[in-house]
């Protein structure tokens, strides 16, 4: 069985899209179970990116792109109320604590905020190749 091959780096947005503690920006994945979407969130200045799927039960954690408290300090799944540590995705509360959301390699440069795929997390227009 073969690896598949990496795929190209993806721009997900502007770095300015992405305030501490907003609304995050979301791209659709294949993660090899099914289409989802991936997230993208900025909190203490750093940006973080994540399958969007709750260690709990597998849903969406947003709510129309929202994923933070509203005090901005952790990611809550609007379904359920589980939340995570924006730095780490560390379930921090609820049913799924010690669960851990999956983590993206993502960069900020250049005034963008950029994602390199690997593993069975790919971009959807990727997945069918």
């Amino acid at each position: 069985m073969q690896d598949s091959p990496a795929a190209a780096e993806v721009r997900v947005c502007a770095a300015t899209d992405l305030v501490n503690g907003g609304l995050g920006v979301k791209v659709p994945v294949s993660d090899g179970a099914g289409r989802t979407t991936a997230f993208f969130v900025r909190y203490q200045d750093r940006v973080h990116g994540y399958l969007n799927r709750c260690a709990h039960v597998g849903v969406e954690l947003d709510w129309e792109g929202s994923f933070f408290t509203r005090a901005g300090d952790l990611l809550m799944c609007a379904r359920h109320g589980a939340t995570y540590q924006p730095d780490t995705g560390l379930c921090v509360g609820g049913p799924c604590k010690n669960g851990r959301l999956t983590a993206l390699s993502v960069e900020e440069r250049q005034g963008g905020v950029y994602w390199r795929p690997a593993g069975k997390i790919r971009p959807l227009d990727d997945a069918a190749a």
